[in-house]
């Protein structure tokens, strides 16, 4: 008997704009309810690595952080959930789940939480849950939040986005450093082995000696290899580890920031981006194995010491000459690395530059301007990578130097020690390869401060990065605002763009009521797009209030409000696939009815129709294979694809001929007949989608009314250039 029909999820139509259909989400929703801190669907996925609208068991991990929850996976018979850790959410056959609030064994009967009943709850009998159980639960904890204040007092924060990644897979550094120590100490056996075989073995023609010697020697051999390949396994998995999760947590934040917060350049962008590489080769397996083994070198002197008494100092001195050397040279390595980082910037910034612009850079016939660019770069790079490698190059120099300077030294000093009876033959040739092996990791060392240098420049651009102020912050609770109706107010507003210090919009007031058909005129620069950027919470305003149904949109979850709204940039972006993908983008999980749909109100199945490929017709980087009256037909019906209760359209047919614009306009009648409507324009063909008109000039709002009392003012000079009381 099933508790659940397995019904197929609910097919999503161009009127719904809800998120992807997946039962354990929708428990994750109604369990932040019941918790008094509600949170949206939309809310809770924004921004994760969806797939094929599976919702995997990390991806609802992820998403209870979001809601302030810690979520673990338990395989539990029912019988054995304890009352005292509900609810919990029980996942069920099918595809299926539900919240488990109470278990009363002597009735055996549960209370549960279907989604599809949102909170209502139902009493079922023990035994037909089970049937529908898969023996696996999701339990969910509220993390407890510290304030600033509490945080001083405790001595608590909270976890940098790098150092907890890489704390969290302490255990393995830790048996890595065990590890480590003994792979160390097997270093011994061979200059222990050679010494007494020389002063006991070959003195006294002790063979079977020997040969025992030679059979423990190599068992540590062996067990020095398997350590080494072990030592080496792990931490590849821990990098590994650490590497997914700190470039998921970096593209996040990428993702993640406010607008103010962008580069100027995408190139100088995407190489801060790129420098992740250099952290992650400094945390390979070769590096952090360096880096344990330098503390090693203690002991090879202690045992030096012990064997050849006081022709340690000689190695020690090396070594310290060795270590002065490196830290004097720190500083001059660390600043041409930083030039040669922002050399990289400027060559990745001059790249993306031109590659993005190419067809205008040939029609403008300026080949020549982007070469010169591009070598500059590259010979700014040269110059600074030059320094660097020399520096760099001379520390190893240094360290072979010092080396042979060394072994000439102790058997110098050696022969002495011999011929006054306090060393032997075999002691000094032990002194010598201890001696080469205490010194040896100096030219780690060596390598390690240039690394160092290295990965110190590229964590501090993303420190830079991870700190910047983002739109969805952790500690910052949304008012929850699941039907939207429409109503778009501004409340003397004034707006400037970040490193700007002429204002995009001054003092600009007005309301738009649900279902209204409003278009923005003026002229190039007036500040009409700038409105709809704000409406779509793009930039934080400098003064006054933005609200949509009467709530401030700073207080409203970015994803939840563009999810309402559907935008029609003016430059029309399209990502590398088919039409199909770029219609669907907003909505993988959308059937084809709804695209089809939208393609025809839109005008795309105007021209796939003709193409042999149809809506499997491959698109470029950019849409650079289709013309730019296609990229906006297609932009548009990425729009219409989904209900909104709010449409931004910026000039969504400059591109278009007159009768593809026409059939356009009657279309988008349609496609927007119940919901507010915002244009932009400088065609007055376009007005027909409209009743009301409003102009700017020079940031300020000018006029606002009806249409055609618009128009005549404008056309008998009505109309001032200061903004009317």
């Amino acid at each position: 008997m099933e508790l659940i029909k397995n019904e197929t999820p609910k097919q999503f139509t161009s009127n719904s704009h809800s998120a992807l259909y997946s039962p354990l989400l929708d428990c994750l929703v109604l369990y932040t309810k019941l918790n008094r801190q509600p949170f949206s669907k939309e809310a809770l996925i924004a921004g994760l690595p969806i797939e094929d609208e599976k919702v995997s068991p990390d991806i609802f991990i992820r998403a209870a952080e979001r809601a302030n929850l810690i979520a673990s996976f338990k395989e539990r018979p029912l019988p054995n959930i304890s009352n005292l850790v509900l609810p919990c959410i029980l996942v069920l056959n099918k595809n299926q789940a539900c919240i488990l609030e109470q278990i009363d064994l002597s009735t055996k009967t549960a209370r549960i939480i279907l989604p599809e009943a949102e909170e209502g709850t139902l009493t079922v009998n023990l035994s037909q849950l089970e049937e529908d159980y898969t023996g696996y639960a999701i339990y969910l904890t509220v993390k407890i939040r510290h304030d600033k204040k509490t945080e001083n007092l405790l001595g608590f924060q909270e976890g940098h986005w790098f150092w907890s990644t890489l704390w969290a897979s302490k255990s393995i550094y830790r048996d890595v450093l065990i590890a480590s120590i003994v792979i160390n100490l097997f270093v011994l056996a061979t200059p222990l082995f050679v010494m007494n075989v020389y002063d006991r073995i070959v003195p006294n023609n002790a063979i079977e000696s020997l040969w025992v010697l030679a059979i423990g020697v190599s068992v540590v051999y062996l067990f020095d290899v398997l350590l080494k390949y072990l030592r080496s396994y792990f931490l590849e998995v821990a990098g590994k580890k650490s590497d997914v999760i700190m470039s998921g947590k970096i593209f996040e934040q990428t993702l993640g920031l406010t607008m103010a917060n962008r580069t100027g350049s995408v190139g100088a962008f995407a190489n801060i981006l790129r420098e992740f590489d250099s952290i992650r080769n400094f945390f390979t397996s070769g590096t952090i194995a360096s880096l344990v083994d330098l503390p090693f070198t203690l002991i090879f002197l202690l045992v030096i010491f012990y064997i050849a008494g006081l022709i340690v100092l000689v190695p020690l001195s090396i070594i310290i000459i060795i270590m002065i050397y490196s830290i004097l040279l720190k500083g001059p390595i660390q600043r041409s690395i930083e030039a040669t980082y922002e050399a990289n910037s400027q060559k990745n910034a001059v790249l993306i530059e031109t590659l993005t612009a190419i067809e205008t850079i040939k029609s403008l016939g300026v080949e020549a301007r982007s070469q010169w660019k591009w070598e500059q770069a590259i010979g700014e790079i040269a110059k600074a990578s030059i320094r660097s490698k020399m520096l760099q190059s001379s520390i190893g120099r240094m360290t072979g130097f010092m080396q042979q300077i060394s072994t000439v030294v102790i058997v110098l000093a050696g022969v002495y020690f011999i011929t006054e009876g306090n060393l032997t033959m075999g002691g000094l040739i032990a002194t010598v390869m201890l001696s080469q092996r205490a010194i040896g990791p100096m030219g780690q060392f060596a390598n390690l401060t240039t690394s160092y240098s290295q990965t110190k420049t590229a964590l501090d651009s993303l420190n830079e990065l991870m700190v910047k102020e983002i739109e969805r912050p952790t500690n910052k609770r949304f008012i929850q605002h699941p039907c939207f109706e429409g109503r778009i107010e501004f409340n003397n507003v004034s707006f400037t763009y970040p490193g700007e210090t002429k204002q995009a919009l001054n003092q600009i007031s007005f309301i738009i009521e649900p279902g209204e058909k409003v278009a923005i005129i003026g002229r190039i620069g007036s500040g009409k797009s700038t409105i709809e950027k704000l409406i779509l919470g793009f930039y934080s305003i400098d003064e006054g209030a933005i609200l949509i149904d009467g709530i401030d949109i700073s207080q409203l979850d970015p994803a939840e409000l563009r999810r309402n709204i559907n935008y029609v940039p003016q430059d029309v972006t399209l990502f590398s696939g088919d039409v199909r993908d770029n219609i669907s983008y907003k909505a993988p999980y959308i059937d084809d009815k709804a695209i089809l749909k939208a393609a025809k109100l839109a005008g795309v199945d105007d021209f796939i129709k003709q193409h042999p490929s149809g809506y499997s017709l491959k698109v470029d980087e950019g849409g650079k294979s289709l013309s730019g009256g296609q990229r906006q037909s297609i932009a548009v019906a990425r729009a219409l694809l989904l209900d909104s209760p709010i449409y931004l359209f910026d000039e969504p047919t400059n591109a278009m001929d007159a009768k593809t614009e026409q059939i356009m306009i009657d279309r988008l009648k349609k496609g927007t007949l119940n919901s507010t409507t915002l244009l932009v324009t400088h065609k007055m063909s376009l007005l027909q989608l409209v009743d009301r008109l409003m102009v700017m000039d020079n940031g300020k709002m000018i006029a606002d009314g009806p249409k055609q009392t618009v128009l005549e003012a404008l056309k008998t000079g009505k109309i001032s250039k200061k903004k009317p009381s």
